[in-house]
């Protein structure tokens, strides 16, 4: 017999799939469902829709509509898919304390771009921020929205913040993102009912020896409303990426790429390029125009943020 399911988390070898009734299901794969045709480290993710039979093997794999990838700890030619079938993935960063950087930020962001992820940028502790600091947020602000992302400005710490966060969430399977320290672990633990414990439950699993690999877990916040909790991911931006292609994961600099002399260039040097115009006449930021070149230089050097 045939079983459908969501699978809502991958340790390893194990997956754990939710049927439609709410029964979760331990489940494995077979050694030759890992290699058949798959170009990943790990055939099976979270979000992915999954056959299994009543032995507890995962059988098939639907069709994925989109994905996120990182690179394998390893730095495998081969990818690793973090999550499937996304609705919306959230990067959770902040000015100060730390300071997330416009490179990772720009790196998320092409990535999601280039796996069709609608993406959205939630900027954490603003309640912590001097003048000078709230200033820089606001232009960064000013920037991604003028690009075309949606900003969010909010304290995890305050309940209205994490109200109308919630709203925006609800109905939607959302990978949740960021670097260390950025208030991830606390918007966690206000989203999802009994939160501190789930956290606990991803800590315990690192302390088991498995910190060197990312395991994505999905955690539900409500129904049918699910967060996607995914600690120590790298590599945005870089990952499965040819040369001409990376100017279309930036969306400004794409749209003024158009009028480039010629239809293969790089932007780095080129005569006629609207591109470099665009940087000296301000209409495209420095900042991302320099995210643009670390990507390009990283392309086939084996390195990744």
């Amino acid at each position: 017999m045939k079983y459908t399911g969501l699978v809502i988390k991958c340790t390893g070898c194990d997956y754990t799939v939710r049927t439609a009734d709410g029964t979760n299901v331990l489940c494995k794969v077979k050694g030759t469902f890992r290699i058949k045709g798959i170009k990943s480290t790990n055939p099976v993710a979270v979000g992915d829709r999954v056959d299994f039979d009543e032995a507890g093997y995962i059988t098939a794999l639907h069709d994925r509509r989109n994905y996120i990838v990182r690179k394998p700890t390893n730095l495998s030619k081969q990818l690793h898919v973090v999550a499937a079938n996304l609705d919306l993935a959230l990067l959770v960063v902040t000015v100060k304390h730390p300071e997330t950087s416009t490179v990772f930020i720009d790196r998320f962001l092409a990535t999601a771009e280039a796996y069709g992820v609608p993406a959205v940028l939630v900027f954490n502790k603003v309640d912590l921020l001097t003048a000078d600091e709230r200033q820089y947020l606001d232009a960064l602000v000013r920037l991604y929205e003028t690009i075309g992302y949606r900003c969010l400005c909010l304290s995890a710490t305050r309940d209205p913040d994490v109200a109308a966060l919630s709203t925006m969430l609800a109905g939607k399977i959302t990978l949740l993102s960021g670097n260390s320290g950025v208030g991830k672990s606390t918007l966690i633990n206000r989203l999802i009912p009994n939160g501190t414990a789930k956290t606990g439950d991803i800590s315990a699993v690192h302390l088991k020896g498995m910190h060197t690999t990312t395991f994505s877990e999905m955690y539900e916040a409500a129904p049918d409303t699910f967060i996607i909790d995914t600690p120590g991911i790298k590599g945005f931006g870089v990952v499965n990426m040819e040369t001409a292609e990376i100017g279309h994961y930036f969306p400004d600099l794409f749209a003024v790429a158009q009028q480039c002399r010629f239809a293969d260039c790089t932007h780095r040097h080129e005569p006629g390029c609207a591109v470099l115009q665009a940087v000296e006449e301000h209409r495209i930021a420095p900042s991302r125009y320099a995210s643009y070149l670390s990507i390009l230089d990283d392309v086939g050097e084996a390195k990744y943020r």
